[in-house]
């Protein structure tokens, strides 16, 4: 064994701190290093590629991926290398097509129909599907529209038809609808053909995709965002919209309010995970489940019982941070030694993880 691992980030973003580099990535250098081993951060550029990887073949048993989607303009190269690296004997933290399964929005409609995720949930990956199917899903009620790969709300639209539809099977272009962006609650009224042209762009390029949801109305008592190291329970964030008449976004930059809690505090929500990783697992791919991941959760009602139940909104597994709770660093780093003793001692040609 090296006893290396080389932590990839991007250059610029919101997420990065006084030095360019992310708050928390230090803090796994810093633990990985009270272990005897060492770490170190590459910033990722295309043109770069080629030495990075030669680099990370010779010196490095393991990476982790902190890039955050939009911190590159295309991702293409990034995950080329990284499926390489994985090829060639480095652990992927995490695996390059468990970072695409998990972090694309259609992670949601794959788990449809679990008790995760209601039935009513579609995808839209070209725009005359999209101007076929959104029509007839507005006759159910508001909806939720969400680009693919954006972040802090970005191309995250609050759909309301304005006028009555009457028992209608479809709504007609000319309707006119009123849209409220996640990213910072802001709203504007456009027609629907109008809407779906605005569309088009995300429906653009090797990952351009739609996931339409229905709006649930209790968002407005908080989403509730759990922390998780692989199949570990280990923070939760309770993110509570700014108090506004449209406000239905939980991100800090749209004004909400966060809320730290232990993961003992949400003993249904933690059983509820507990008990679906096992079909996460199965319908995102059969990977080993990411090093760190994040599930929004949104309380609902339930129709028959009126008990409150627990509905998957989004999952994250490119670059979660924890910057509040550093002290985590402690965990990953123990995470990722374990992991690899385990990787070490088995021949991989009959290996018990499922790559």
């Amino acid at each position: 064994m090296k006893k290396h691992v080389v932590i990839f980030e991007a250059r610029g973003g919101s997420d990065k701190g006084k030095y360019g580099f992310r708050r928390d990535s230090k803090p796994i250098i810093d633990s990985l290093k009270s272990r005897g081993w060492s770490a170190e951060i590459i910033f990722y550029r295309d043109q770069d590629r080629g030495e990075i990887y030669r680099h990370t073949i010779d010196k490095a048993d393991a990476y982790i991926s902190r890039v955050n989607p939009g911190n590159l303009i295309d991702e293409t190269g990034y995950f080329q290398m990284l499926r390489e690296l994985v090829n060639n004997g480095v652990e992927g933290l995490p695996h390059p097509d468990a970072m695409v399964a998990y972090g694309a929005k259609n992670s949601v409609e794959r788990l449809k129909g679990s008790q995760l995720v209601p039935k009513d949930v579609y995808t839209y990956y070209d725009f005359d599907t999209l101007k076929e199917e959104f029509p007839k899903s507005l006759t159910k009620g508001v909806r939720v529209l969400k680009q693919n790969r954006g972040s802090t709300g970005e191309g995250i639209w609050r759909v309301e038809v304005m006028d009555h539809i009457n028992g209608a099977t479809s709504v007609p272009l000319d309707t006119k609808l009123k849209l409220t962006e996640a990213k910072d609650n802001h709203t504007e009224e456009k027609t629907l053909q109008e809407f779906l042209e605005f569309c088009i762009p995300y429906l653009e390029g090797s990952n351009g995709m739609l996931l339409d949801m229905p709006f649930l109305a209790r968002i407005k008592e908080g989403e509730i965002r759990v922390l998780m190291l692989r199949d570990n329970v280990v923070n939760v964030v309770h993110k509570k919209p700014v108090d506004a008449e449209d406000a239905f976004s939980a991100t800090l930059f749209s004004g909400a309010t966060y809320r730290y809690d232990s993961p003992e505090e949400w003993p249904e929500l933690v059983k509820t995970i507990k008990a679906s990783l096992k079909i996460i697992q199965a319908r995102l791919g059969n990977y080993d489940l990411p090093l760190i991941w994040t599930a929004d959760f949104i309380l609902d009602t339930d129709t028959e019982t009126g008990e409150d139940k627990y509905v998957l909104g989004e999952i994250n597994a490119s670059c979660v941070g924890f910057t509040t709770h550093l002290e985590l660093s402690e965990n990953i780093a123990d995470e990722v030694l374990a992991l690899l003793d385990a990787e070490a001692v088995v021949n991989d040609r009959w290996s018990a993880f499922q790559k």
